[in-house]
């Protein structure tokens, strides 16, 4: 049997999935609606899997963060109790993150070999320019796009789909969330 495999991104309605000047964390739009839907989401047994940037974010944004701050809501306290695998060919352990290893070599190798293997389904949250190259190589079952309602045009960063290649998309699911976040689930399939 074969592990799902799901990319899970933040991003602004023209793409974005951060933005730097006076935005704050899920740009100031997140509610207890979003934040207890992520919560359950997270409550299923998987295994995350990140890009060595992403995880030096998460893990620096969590070491500089205080137990009030957003980067602690319960839904990321419970992602970073969850099993780990980062991908990286520079990383050295040990890593600040609890149940989390270490997977040297190419994300595309790393990951097929992954979704084989797991007992539990895979996710993976930011981990841009990974999960475009898993996206390309047919690794990625799922893409879960949070639609906050802002444009960041002037502002924006790390652009999601930037050089990704051509992909049809199915639609699974969506849904809204206090009463303005989109949140859409696709099936992926490479365009001819």
């Amino acid at each position: 049997m074969t592990a799902t495999y799901t990319f899970d991104v933040f991003s602004s309605l023209d793409g974005f999935g951060a933005a730097g000047g006076d935005w704050t964390g899920y740009w100031g739009k997140q509610g207890p609606e979003l934040l207890a839907h992520r919560l359950a989401q997270y409550s299923d047994e998987q295994r995350m899997v990140f890009g060595a940037g992403t995880y030096r974010l998460f893990a620096s944004m969590l070491a500089a963060s205080t137990e009030d701050s957003d980067v602690r809501d319960p839904w990321v306290t419970r992602m970073r109790s969850m099993p780990a695998t980062v991908v990286s060919t520079t990383l050295d352990g040990p890593l600040d993150w609890p149940d989390a290893r270490i997977a040297y070599g190419d994300a595309v190798d790393v990951v097929a070999r992954m979704k084989k293997e797991s007992d539990v389904p895979l996710r993976s949250h930011g981990s841009l320019s990974m999960n475009r190259a898993l996206m390309a190589a047919g690794l990625v079952d799922r893409v879960q796009v949070t639609v906050f309602p802002v444009i960041t045009g002037r502002t924006g960063l790390d652009p999601v789909f930037a050089g990704a290649a051509d992909f049809d998309l199915e639609l699974l699911d969506s849904r809204t969330l206090d009463g303005s976040i989109q949140e859409l689930v696709y099936r992926p399939t490479l365009h001819p």
